[in-house]
C-alpha cells in the first residue's frame, strides 16, 4: 500500500476532455461525476470541457458545486479579429475559472509559444482566470539528458512578467510529452525529481510564496498509477487527460490525493 505524504498545500485535480464530448454528452458525464465527488472536501476538482460544451457544463453545474470549470486555452485579447479564439471575457461569462494554458498539443499543432503562454497567463490573471501553465519535455529531449535546460526555460519564459503578488493563483502542471496519451508514464522519482527542479525555479522567481505554489503532474495518470505518483512530496495534484472522461476512473485519482491522517503515519 503506497504511503501518503502530509503536504500544506492543498491538492488539485484538473481534468482535460481535449476534443471529446459533444453537450449533451457534458452534461450525462458532469451529473455522473458530481455524484462521486460532493463530498469530497480534501482538493480543488476542474474539469476543462471543449469551447462548445461550456454553456452545457456550467448550466449542469449551477451555481453550487464541488467541480470547478475550466478551458483547454484563451486568447490574450479581449476582443478583436481573432477568428477561431476565445477571449477571457467570453470564459467567465460561463463561470469559468481555470484555463490551461501552453499543454503540449497546443505547443506542437498551434505555434503556442513560451511568449504567447506568458501573454496568456498575464490575460488570464487580469481576468479573474487561474493559469495552469503547462511545461515538459519531449522523448528525444529526455533522451539526450535535456529535460533539466528545457523545462526550465519553458518555465522561466511563460512567466515572464506574470505579476508576483498573483502567486496563489498560479498553478503549474508537469507533462513530460512522451507521457501523454501514450499509456507510458514517467516513474514516481522521474516525475518528483522535476517537480523538485520546478519548485526551484518557483522559489527564484517568487521568493518563498513560490513554495505554495501547486505543481500538477500529467501524462498518462491513471486509477492504476495515481496512487504512487500523488504520494511523492512535490506532486501536489495531477492534470489527467483520457481517464477523466470515465467518471469512476476520474474519481479514483481524486481519491489518490487525498491527505494522510496523522494516524497513517503513526
Amino acid at each position: 500500500m503506497t504511503k501518503k505524504k502530509t503536504n500544506p498545500r492543498r491538492p488539485l485535480v484538473a481534468g482535460n476532455w481535449k476534443m471529446h464530448r459533444t453537450a449533451s454528452d457534458t452534461r450525462a458525464l458532469i451529473q455522473d461525476i458530481v455524484k462521486r465527488v460532493e463530498r469530497v472536501a480534501y482538493a480543488d476538482l476542474v474539469v476543462c470541457p471543449p469551447f462548445t460544451s461550456l454553456p452545457a457544463a456550467h448550466e449542469t453545474l449551477g451555481r453550487h458545486s464541488t467541480l470547478a470549470l475550466g478551458a483547454q486555452t484563451m486568447h490574450q485579447a479581449k476582443e478583436g479579429a481573432f477568428t477561431g479564439e476565445i477571449s477571457g471575457p467570453m470564459l467567465r461569462e460561463f463561470g469559468v475559472r481555470y484555463v490551461i494554458l501552453g499543454h503540449s498539443e497546443r505547443r506542437q499543432f498551434d505555434n503556442e509559444t513560451n511568449e504567447k503562454v506568458a501573454a496568456k497567463a498575464i490575460a488570464a490573471i487580469h481576468y479573474h482566470l487561474r493559469p495552469i501553465v503547462c511545461v515538459g519535455e519531449t522523448l528525444s529531449q529526455r533522451e539526450a539528458n535535456e529535460t533539466t535546460a528545457i523545462v526550465e526555460s519553458q518555465l522561466r519564459e511563460s512567466l515572464t512578467g506574470f505579476p508576483l503578488d498573483q502567486h496563489e493563483e498560479l498553478v503549474i502542471a508537469y507533462e513530460p510529452v512522451w507521457a501523454i496519451g501514450t499509456g507510458k508514464v514517467a516513474t514516481p522519482a522521474q516525475a518528483n525529481e522535476v517537480h523538485e527542479r520546478i519548485r526551484k525555479i518557483l522559489i527564484q522567481i517568487f521568493g518563498d510564496h513560490g513554495t505554495a505554489i501547486r505543481i500538477l503532474y500529467g501524462g498518462s495518470v491513471k486509477p492504476e498509477n495515481a496512487p504512487d505518483l500523488m504520494a511523492q512530496p512535490e506532486i501536489d495534484g495531477a492534470l489527467v487527460g483520457g481517464a477523466s472522461l470515465d467518471a469512476r476512473a476520474f474519481f479514483d485519482i481524486i481519491e489518490a490525493v487525498r491527505p494522510a491522517r496523522a494516524s497513517d503515519h503513526d
